[in-house]
Protein backbone atom coordinates (compact mmCIF):
# COMPACT_ATOMS: atom_id res chain seq x y z
CA UNK A 1 0.00 0.00 0.00
CA UNK A 2 1.48 3.26 -0.84
CA UNK A 3 1.94 6.09 2.07
CA UNK A 4 1.38 9.49 1.14
CA UNK A 5 3.25 11.86 3.19
CA UNK A 6 2.27 15.02 4.23
CA UNK A 7 4.68 17.47 5.18
CA UNK A 8 3.96 19.26 8.56
CA UNK A 9 4.47 22.79 9.10
CA UNK A 10 4.75 23.24 13.03
CA UNK A 11 5.49 27.09 12.81
CA UNK A 12 1.97 27.59 10.99
CA UNK A 13 -0.01 25.47 12.62
CA UNK A 14 1.39 27.66 16.32
CA UNK A 15 0.77 31.13 13.94
CA UNK A 16 -2.95 29.59 13.13
CA UNK A 17 -3.43 28.92 16.84
CA UNK A 18 -2.65 32.23 18.38
CA UNK A 19 -4.65 33.79 15.74
CA UNK A 20 -7.84 32.02 16.32
CA UNK A 21 -7.26 32.65 20.58
CA UNK A 22 -6.57 36.03 20.41
CA UNK A 23 -9.36 36.78 17.85
CA UNK A 24 -12.00 34.76 20.67
CA UNK A 25 -10.26 36.69 23.11
CA UNK A 26 -11.07 39.91 21.29
CA UNK A 27 -14.69 38.85 20.77
CA UNK A 28 -14.86 37.73 24.46
CA UNK A 29 -13.96 41.31 25.26
CA UNK A 30 -16.19 43.31 22.61
CA UNK A 31 -19.25 40.92 22.94
CA UNK A 32 -21.47 41.89 26.17
CA UNK A 33 -21.64 39.33 28.84
CA UNK A 34 -25.06 39.19 30.65
CA UNK A 35 -25.57 39.27 34.35
CA UNK A 36 -28.70 38.46 35.61
CA UNK A 37 -30.46 41.58 37.16
CA UNK A 38 -29.54 42.15 41.27
CA UNK A 39 -32.31 40.58 42.90
CA UNK A 40 -32.83 43.51 44.72
CA UNK A 41 -33.14 47.60 43.75
CA UNK A 42 -29.93 49.54 44.15
CA UNK A 43 -30.64 51.84 46.56
CA UNK A 44 -30.50 55.70 46.00
CA UNK A 45 -26.90 57.24 46.83
CA UNK A 46 -25.68 60.78 46.79
CA UNK A 47 -22.24 61.66 45.67
CA UNK A 48 -20.35 63.84 48.35
CA UNK A 49 -17.06 65.70 46.98
CA UNK A 50 -14.16 65.58 48.55
CA UNK A 51 -13.52 68.55 51.38
CA UNK A 52 -11.61 69.69 54.24
CA UNK A 53 -13.61 70.26 57.32
CA UNK A 54 -12.83 71.00 61.27
CA UNK A 55 -13.88 68.22 62.61
CA UNK A 56 -14.67 67.34 66.11
CA UNK A 57 -12.42 63.61 66.83
CA UNK A 58 -14.25 61.25 68.34
CA UNK A 59 -13.75 59.26 71.22
CA UNK A 60 -13.80 60.16 75.17
CA UNK A 61 -11.39 62.51 76.30
CA UNK A 62 -9.41 63.15 79.91
CA UNK A 63 -7.27 65.42 80.66
CA UNK A 64 -5.45 65.32 84.22
CA UNK A 65 -8.27 62.76 84.77
CA UNK A 66 -10.81 64.46 84.40
CA UNK A 67 -13.68 65.09 81.08
CA UNK A 68 -13.05 67.03 78.53
CA UNK A 69 -14.06 67.65 75.32
CA UNK A 70 -12.29 65.75 72.41
CA UNK A 71 -10.33 68.55 70.13
CA UNK A 72 -11.15 69.69 66.63
CA UNK A 73 -9.00 69.28 64.41
CA UNK A 74 -8.77 69.99 60.38
CA UNK A 75 -9.76 66.91 58.20
CA UNK A 76 -9.30 66.35 54.33
CA UNK A 77 -11.51 64.26 52.63
CA UNK A 78 -9.37 63.27 49.49
CA UNK A 79 -12.11 61.34 47.67
CA UNK A 80 -15.83 61.59 47.01
CA UNK A 81 -18.04 59.86 48.83
CA UNK A 82 -20.95 57.92 48.03
CA UNK A 83 -23.65 56.97 50.82
CA UNK A 84 -27.12 56.50 50.53
CA UNK A 85 -29.47 58.87 50.10
CA UNK A 86 -31.88 57.09 52.85
CA UNK A 87 -31.88 55.15 56.00
CA UNK A 88 -32.31 51.66 55.23
CA UNK A 89 -36.22 51.09 54.90
CA UNK A 90 -38.03 48.44 57.17
CA UNK A 91 -38.95 47.32 53.46
CA UNK A 92 -35.43 47.12 52.87
CA UNK A 93 -34.78 44.77 55.68
CA UNK A 94 -37.51 42.75 54.92
CA UNK A 95 -36.02 41.16 52.15
CA UNK A 96 -32.64 40.78 53.34
CA UNK A 97 -34.75 38.85 56.67
CA UNK A 98 -36.68 36.75 53.74
CA UNK A 99 -33.56 35.57 52.40
CA UNK A 100 -32.63 34.33 55.54
CA UNK A 101 -29.36 36.48 55.88
CA UNK A 102 -30.68 38.77 58.65
CA UNK A 103 -31.88 37.99 61.81
CA UNK A 104 -35.75 39.29 62.60
CA UNK A 105 -36.27 42.43 64.37
CA UNK A 106 -37.81 41.81 67.64
CA UNK A 107 -40.23 44.73 67.28
CA UNK A 108 -40.58 45.47 63.32
CA UNK A 109 -42.07 48.36 61.83
CA UNK A 110 -45.57 48.99 60.55
CA UNK A 111 -45.12 50.50 57.47
CA UNK A 112 -42.56 49.84 54.75
CA UNK A 113 -41.30 53.41 54.42
CA UNK A 114 -40.19 53.54 57.98
CA UNK A 115 -36.39 53.23 58.93
CA UNK A 116 -35.35 49.67 60.12
CA UNK A 117 -34.94 50.45 63.75
CA UNK A 118 -34.29 48.39 66.51
CA UNK A 119 -30.82 46.98 64.54
CA UNK A 120 -27.83 46.01 66.25
CA UNK A 121 -24.37 47.08 64.70
CA UNK A 122 -24.34 42.78 64.45
CA UNK A 123 -27.80 43.56 62.22
CA UNK A 124 -26.53 46.26 59.96
CA UNK A 125 -23.41 44.23 58.95
CA UNK A 126 -25.02 41.46 58.30
CA UNK A 127 -27.02 43.27 55.80
CA UNK A 128 -24.25 44.87 54.24
CA UNK A 129 -22.82 41.78 53.36
CA UNK A 130 -26.16 40.67 52.18
CA UNK A 131 -26.39 43.76 49.70
CA UNK A 132 -22.97 43.40 48.70
CA UNK A 133 -23.79 39.71 47.39
CA UNK A 134 -27.00 40.50 45.99
CA UNK A 135 -25.65 44.03 43.90
CA UNK A 136 -22.21 42.81 43.27
CA UNK A 137 -20.90 46.36 44.52
CA UNK A 138 -19.39 46.81 47.81
CA UNK A 139 -21.42 48.14 51.27
CA UNK A 140 -20.06 49.15 54.37
CA UNK A 141 -20.97 51.35 57.66
CA UNK A 142 -18.85 54.57 57.65
CA UNK A 143 -16.38 55.12 59.15
CA UNK A 144 -17.57 58.37 62.24
CA UNK A 145 -15.66 60.87 60.33
CA UNK A 146 -17.39 60.03 56.78
CA UNK A 147 -20.75 60.27 58.21
CA UNK A 148 -19.83 63.98 59.59
CA UNK A 149 -18.62 64.81 56.51
CA UNK A 150 -22.08 63.44 54.53
CA UNK A 151 -23.87 65.51 57.47
CA UNK A 152 -22.36 68.70 56.38
CA UNK A 153 -24.14 71.44 57.82
CA UNK A 154 -26.91 69.01 59.40
CA UNK A 155 -23.44 68.27 61.68
CA UNK A 156 -24.42 68.63 65.60
CA UNK A 157 -21.09 69.17 67.91
CA UNK A 158 -22.20 68.30 71.06
CA UNK A 159 -19.31 69.47 72.79
CA UNK A 160 -19.85 70.84 76.70
CA UNK A 161 -17.67 73.96 76.19
CA UNK A 162 -16.06 73.00 79.46
CA UNK A 163 -12.80 74.70 80.65
CA UNK A 164 -10.20 72.18 80.88
CA UNK A 165 -8.88 73.48 83.57
CA UNK A 166 -11.84 74.20 85.88
CA UNK A 167 -11.51 72.00 89.05
CA UNK A 168 -15.35 72.51 90.22
CA UNK A 169 -17.24 69.75 89.08
CA UNK A 170 -20.55 71.81 89.44
CA UNK A 171 -19.72 73.71 86.52
CA UNK A 172 -19.49 70.39 84.61
CA UNK A 173 -22.87 68.66 86.11
CA UNK A 174 -24.42 72.13 85.41
CA UNK A 175 -23.59 71.65 81.73
CA UNK A 176 -24.35 68.32 81.41
CA UNK A 177 -27.88 68.61 83.13
CA UNK A 178 -28.71 71.45 80.31
CA UNK A 179 -27.35 69.88 77.94
CA UNK A 180 -29.79 66.54 78.69
CA UNK A 181 -32.98 68.56 79.55
CA UNK A 182 -32.38 70.19 76.09
CA UNK A 183 -32.46 66.57 74.20
CA UNK A 184 -35.53 65.52 76.06
CA UNK A 185 -37.48 68.59 75.67
CA UNK A 186 -36.64 67.75 71.64
CA UNK A 187 -36.89 64.28 71.37
CA UNK A 188 -39.75 62.67 69.48
CA UNK A 189 -39.07 59.00 69.87
CA UNK A 190 -41.44 58.03 67.43
CA UNK A 191 -39.34 56.95 63.71
CA UNK A 192 -41.18 58.92 60.71
CA UNK A 193 -40.93 57.98 56.85
CA UNK A 194 -37.78 58.33 54.98
CA UNK A 195 -37.79 61.37 53.64
CA UNK A 196 -39.56 63.43 56.34
CA UNK A 197 -36.88 65.30 58.00
CA UNK A 198 -35.81 66.53 54.29
CA UNK A 199 -32.36 66.94 52.73
CA UNK A 200 -28.74 68.84 53.52
CA UNK A 201 -26.38 70.33 50.89
CA UNK A 202 -25.37 66.92 49.67
CA UNK A 203 -29.09 65.77 48.74
CA UNK A 204 -28.49 62.96 51.98
CA UNK A 205 -31.34 62.89 53.59
CA UNK A 206 -32.79 62.60 57.26
CA UNK A 207 -29.56 62.55 58.61
CA UNK A 208 -29.49 63.58 62.26
CA UNK A 209 -33.23 63.30 62.50
CA UNK A 210 -34.46 61.07 65.39
CA UNK A 211 -32.99 57.73 64.07
CA UNK A 212 -29.09 57.15 65.21
CA UNK A 213 -26.89 55.49 62.62
CA UNK A 214 -24.27 52.61 63.17
CA UNK A 215 -20.96 53.79 61.81
CA UNK A 216 -17.69 51.37 61.92
CA UNK A 217 -15.65 53.03 64.23
CA UNK A 218 -14.74 51.47 67.25
CA UNK A 219 -14.96 53.44 70.87
CA UNK A 220 -11.36 55.04 71.88
CA UNK A 221 -10.47 56.30 75.26
CA UNK A 222 -7.74 58.86 75.18
CA UNK A 223 -5.89 60.11 78.36
CA UNK A 224 -4.10 63.56 78.32
CA UNK A 225 -1.51 65.60 80.53
CA UNK A 226 -2.19 68.29 82.15
CA UNK A 227 -0.99 69.67 79.31
CA UNK A 228 -3.11 68.42 76.35
CA UNK A 229 -0.29 65.80 75.54
CA UNK A 230 -1.71 61.95 75.16
CA UNK A 231 -0.52 59.64 77.62
CA UNK A 232 -2.36 56.93 76.71
CA UNK A 233 -4.95 55.58 74.40
CA UNK A 234 -7.48 52.40 74.15
CA UNK A 235 -9.56 51.19 71.39
CA UNK A 236 -12.37 48.68 71.92
CA UNK A 237 -14.41 47.15 69.16
CA UNK A 238 -17.07 45.46 71.30
CA UNK A 239 -18.41 49.40 71.31
CA UNK A 240 -19.34 51.31 68.21
CA UNK A 241 -19.79 55.34 67.71
CA UNK A 242 -23.53 55.80 66.49
CA UNK A 243 -24.41 59.40 65.26
CA UNK A 244 -27.90 61.39 65.48
CA UNK A 245 -28.54 64.27 67.03
CA UNK A 246 -25.49 63.48 69.40
CA UNK A 247 -22.67 61.16 69.38
CA UNK A 248 -23.24 58.02 71.36
CA UNK A 249 -21.31 55.13 72.21
CA UNK A 250 -23.19 51.90 72.01
CA UNK A 251 -22.21 47.51 72.24
CA UNK A 252 -22.58 46.03 68.90
CA UNK A 253 -25.39 43.50 70.11
CA UNK A 254 -27.66 46.18 71.58
CA UNK A 255 -30.79 46.93 69.57
CA UNK A 256 -32.69 49.06 72.18
CA UNK A 257 -30.71 51.70 73.46
CA UNK A 258 -32.69 52.23 75.78
CA UNK A 259 -31.97 49.02 77.40
CA UNK A 260 -28.31 50.49 78.22
CA UNK A 261 -25.18 50.52 75.96
CA UNK A 262 -24.85 54.47 76.17
CA UNK A 263 -21.70 55.38 79.04
CA UNK A 264 -23.03 58.79 79.33
CA UNK A 265 -25.91 61.01 78.29
CA UNK A 266 -29.74 60.56 76.90
CA UNK A 267 -29.64 57.53 75.12
CA UNK A 268 -30.87 57.54 71.55
CA UNK A 269 -34.73 57.18 70.66
CA UNK A 270 -33.84 54.95 67.81
CA UNK A 271 -30.85 52.62 65.78
CA UNK A 272 -30.66 52.28 62.37
CA UNK A 273 -28.15 52.97 59.59
CA UNK A 274 -26.97 53.96 56.50
CA UNK A 275 -24.08 52.39 54.06
CA UNK A 276 -21.71 53.39 51.85
CA UNK A 277 -20.78 52.25 48.77
CA UNK A 278 -17.01 51.17 48.14
CA UNK A 279 -14.91 51.97 45.25
CA UNK A 280 -12.48 49.09 44.45
CA UNK A 281 -9.45 48.40 41.70
CA UNK A 282 -12.00 47.25 39.55
CA UNK A 283 -14.52 50.09 39.41
CA UNK A 284 -11.21 51.83 37.00
CA UNK A 285 -10.94 48.49 34.62
CA UNK A 286 -12.05 49.06 31.07
CA UNK A 287 -15.81 47.68 30.68
CA UNK A 288 -14.97 44.87 28.40
CA UNK A 289 -12.41 43.51 31.07
CA UNK A 290 -14.24 44.20 34.01
CA UNK A 291 -17.19 42.24 32.60
CA UNK A 292 -14.56 38.84 32.24
CA UNK A 293 -13.89 38.84 35.79
CA UNK A 294 -15.91 36.77 38.22
CA UNK A 295 -17.84 38.30 40.40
Amino acid sequence: MATTLRPTLPGLTTSLGLLLLTGAAALLLAAPIRRPAPAVPLPQTAIVPPATLLHRLDGEYSRAGRPVDAPRVTVTIREPLEIMRYQVTAADYARCIAAGACKRLDSPAPRGDLPATGVSHADATDYAAWLTRETHAVWRLPTDREWAHAAGSRLVDDARGLDADARNPARRWLADYEREANRKAASDPAPRPVGSFGANEHGVHDIAGNVWEWTQTCLRRVSQDAAGRTTGETSNCGIYVVEGQHRAPMTFFIRNPKSGGCSVGTPPDNLGFRLVREHNWRDHLPAGLNRLLPV
